[in-house]
């Protein structure tokens, strides 16, 4: 897999560089800043990027926006931001986006290198890989949804898991019940949030979406 990794510590980046390498990815480029960054996936067109949310000059948003910007050039590119701690508007704004293809981990997960590797390998293929602290955090504010309220704490649970990227064997295995099981539960999430089979997106994205909107208008 082709990445390009926007990082402005340089510990990090060289840290993330080398650690995909050895696991035989080819890094394209590095970047400290979110121009660079920009510049290197127009080059290299790369299958992911690795965008942390602060970087120069403000350290503020300008590694989430850069993130916003390469999806907006290029619709549909792999994404996933490390953030050293939650940041609940800023996993809204880039989650708000688009679905599929979108991760947002804290910096901590780095350090536990199959798990992330997994997100990476998740978001790539089109996947999502949400950390389950910021899935915490978020599930937390956005139960004033009313639509929301209608879940059982079990399917509350099943979503969490699916807003962290984990499928159906995975979440059985997470809350020790069965396959079907699993499969009712996510059936009936759809149902409460009124997604339809007909919709013409992932409706296991859509439905983490539908909570991500909420807290959006009361942030």
């Amino acid at each position: 897999m082709r990445i390009v990794i926007a990082e402005d510590d340089p510990l990090l980046r060289e840290g993330l560089a080398l650690l995909l390498r050895a696991e035989s990815h080819d890094v394209a480029a590095t970047a400290s800043n979110a121009e660079d960054a920009l510049d290197a996936i127009g080059e290299h067109q790369p299958d992911v990027a690795i965008f942390d949310v602060r970087m120069p000059p403000t350290h503020t948003d300008e590694g989430i926006a850069a993130a916003v910007e390469a999806r907006r050039r290029r619709p549909g590119l792999p994404v996933l931001v490390l953030s050293a701690y939650v940041e609940q508007s800023f996993a809204t704004d880039l989650l708000a986006g688009g679905v599929g293809g979108l991760g947002y981990l804290l910096k901590e997960r780095v350090g536990r290198v199959e798990e992330f590797l997994d997100a990476l390998r998740r978001v790539a293929d089109g996947g999502t890989a949400i950390d389950p602290e910021v899935v915490a955090q978020l599930f937390t504010r956005s139960r004033q949804d009313p639509r929301l309220e209608r879940l059982s704490p079990r399917e509350r649970d099943v979503l969490a898991l699916m807003a962290e990227g984990l499928g159906n064997g995975a979440i059985a295995e997470r809350l020790v019940v069965t396959d079907g099981a699993v499969h009712k539960h996510i059936r009936n999430i759809f149902a409460k949030l009124d997604l339809s089979p007909t919709d013409q997106v992932d409706r296991r994205v859509a439905a983490v979406l539908r909570y991500l909107e909420d807290i959006r208008r009361l942030s």
